[in-house]
């Protein structure tokens, strides 16, 4: 999947987060990868001084990793969140 550094794109990325049982934050901290995930709470923190593409980038290596209630996405947004997890399996 080649990832597109636009903010249309960061608002498809939040939008599964918005659709799915996950509360997506922007926070500042001391997180060495840049973002920390809280998967108990079902929680993603995500550096708020991060750049649009290091923003990006985070959204997308959480989505690779956790498991999203797929039904509770729309058809538009289960679309990407498989491409990104078809993605993961790819590899």
């Amino acid at each position: 999947m080649q990832l597109k550094y636009t903010r249309p794109f960061l608002n498809k990325l939040e939008d599964i987060f918005a659709e799915s049982d996950f509360v997506l934050r922007y926070e500042k901290g001391n997180f060495k990868a840049g973002y920390c995930v809280l998967k108990d709470m079902k929680v993603a923190v995500v550096n708020k001084y991060y750049s649009l593409e290091g923003k990006i980038n985070c959204l997308y290596d959480i989505l690779r990793t956790i498991s999203v209630d797929e039904s509770r996405l729309s058809d538009k947004t289960r679309q990407l969140y498989l491409e990104i997890r078809n993605e993961e399996n790819a590899n």
